[in-house]
């Protein structure tokens, strides 16, 4: 019964770390975006590409694995012995998994070419479809290195 309960608890921890990972879009923001001013460049479209945004691997999933498999993990021996086991191995399992489930998301994308206004060019991925942008079509370009994007004029 433990061992069910056990695993109920981890697949319930799982599922919470990846439900909470936010859907990225060209209409949603961090909020430290928010109320500050984002150098814009305008630009036109030179190519436009399908891509896979993928997730990748942070520590913040791998830890919560840790610690909810070691908790868990913890409650299996009949002894104190066996608990430190359980919870050694409940610890390395969690984490691993944790940090796979939070590496998991996958997003369609699209790679835009712009060549600015300025003469120089910038390549941005951002979450979106190809079909959204053409070649030829005039945008702006929001943001910076760091954190740019771009949307239709």
């Amino acid at each position: 019964m433990k061992t069910t309960s056990t695993m109920l608890l981890c697949l319930a921890a799982a599922t919470m770390v990846t439900g909470c990972m936010p859907t990225a879009s060209t209409h949603s923001f961090p909020d430290e975006q928010a109320m500050r001013g984002q150098p814009v460049a305008f630009g036109t479209v030179a190519g436009v590409r399908r891509v896979e945004i993928r997730a990748g691997q942070t520590r913040l999933g791998a830890l919560a694995g840790a610690v909810i498999g070691g908790a868990a993990g913890s409650t299996i021996g009949g002894n104190t012995a066996q608990n430190v086991i359980g919870a050694t191995a409940g610890a390395v399992a969690g984490g691993a998994v944790g940090g796979t489930l939070a590496g998991a998301g996958r997003t369609q994308g699209v790679e835009l070419t712009v060549e600015l206004d300025s003469g120089e060019a910038v390549a941005v991925i951002q979450p979106g479809n190809p079909r959204d942008f053409r070649v030829g079509e005039r945008v702006r370009v929001i943001g910076t290195a760091e954190n740019a994007r771009v949307v239709r004029r």
